[in-house]
């Protein structure tokens, strides 16, 4: 297992780039939930939602699961079943391993040059398949972090993947890719001094340049009221194609969170893709219902879907706008079955679906070579 550094040739020198999360998944990442203090004593009720949402993603591709002692592995195998679920003993601190996790990079394959064939029978190759470590400080220190950051190194082990260990803080949920050479971020998030001080949107640009191949990186303003991440992107706006952005609007001009969604929507409208060309942009309503937990206000919205192999699983919260979000965003994901799931329980940790799972995409992993 080769480990690179940022002295070595970057991903992109190399030909990676971070796909669409609609590109094909070899497997889910995901880390059950085992600390009931963690989930202000919902952890029952979270462990439920959850055991529904791997059991449906397992029903489309492998699910690669991260326990974390005897009881979590013991509860999640009763609750699992039959699955299609690989289990991975690992200490963890909690379960955001969008955030956590390695960020996966690919490079699309050409051909065999092998000498021992002849020229005319030259094979298509697998796209080669490598990550990003970065580092994890759970959102600026505000929860434990150190076994969540080691994380990747197991992922590392577990695959015999060669990767490139980065020293700056980034979280999959805070970046949108539209595998175009497009990214999507907000400032309240990446620029805080919490994460990479003096770091500033040149900064970002040129590094996520090198290492996930963004050729032109977007920022918008920010994201939900009392969203623990700072404001993920992944809990507002999304890419359901190249060309198409669905983003959250909150219509009651008394809510905290309308004047925010209103100045992401005007920025989105002007902004264009690599080629300077319009987005095409769909409005996607936040619950109509204010839910409320143990630390106050908690942001629940339908952005934070996750799309796989022939499905794409959203979040819902017995809410009346329920059915509308899926009424909306069924259309953007043709030959995908558009599923509804609980996470009323799961909001209570501050995310959802999105935030839970890390996608592997499809390929042969890299060894360095």
């Amino acid at each position: 297992m080769r480990h690179l550094s940022p002295t070595d040739p970057t991903p992109r020198d190399l030909g990676f780039a971070m796909p669409p999360e609609w590109a094909p998944h070899a497997a889910t990442w995901m880390s059950w939930p085992a600390d009931d203090d963690l989930w202000f004593g919902h952890l029952e009720d979270v462990r439920a939602e959850f055991a529904e949402l791997v059991r449906t993603i397992a029903r489309f591709e492998s699910v690669q699961l991260l326990v974390r002692d005897d009881e979590s592995e013991q509860d999640a195998r009763e609750r699992l079943g039959s699955a299609d679920v690989k289990f991975h003993r690992v200490p963890l601190d909690d379960v955001w391993l969008r955030d956590n996790g390695p960020i996966f990079v690919r490079r699309e394959g050409g051909v065999s040059n092998d000498e021992t064939r002849a020229t005319s029978s030259l094979d298509p190759q697998p796209p080669s398949l490598s990550f990003i470590n970065w580092r994890f400080n759970a959102w600026g220190g505000k929860f434990d972090w150190e076994n969540d950051d080691r994380v990747p190194e197991y992922v590392a082990g577990a695959l015999n993947a060669a990767h490139w260990d980065r020293p700056e803080v980034l979280e999959g949920g805070g970046l949108e890719v539209n595998g175009a050479g497009v990214g999507l971020t907000t400032r309240s998030c990446f620029l805080t001094d919490t994460r990479n001080p003096g770091l500033d949107e040149a900064g970002y640009a040129a590094l996520l340049r090198e290492t996930l191949g963004i050729e032109k990186l977007l920022w918008l303003d920010g994201g939900l009221e009392n969203d623990h991440t700072d404001g993920h992107i992944d809990t507002i706006t999304r890419f359901t194609d190249e060309r198409t952005i669905v983003t959250s609007v909150e219509p009651d001009e008394d809510d905290p969170n309308h004047e925010v969604m209103a100045r992401n929507l005007i920025a989105l409208r002007n902004m264009t893709d690599a080629q300077g060309r319009p987005f095409r942009i769909v409005e996607l309503p936040l619950p109509a219902n204010y839910l409320e937990g143990a630390e106050g206000r908690l942001p629940p919205t339908y952005a934070n879907f996750y799309i796989g192999n022939g499905f794409v699983a959203v979040p819902q919260y017995g809410d009346p706008n329920d059915r509308r979000a899926l009424e909306i965003l069924a259309p953007l994901f043709p030959g995908r079955e558009v599923i509804g799931l609980s996470s009323r329980a799961i909001i209570q940790g501050g995310g959802s679906f999105h935030c839970v799972t890390q996608q592997q995409p499809a390929g042969t992993v890299w060894k360095g070579e």
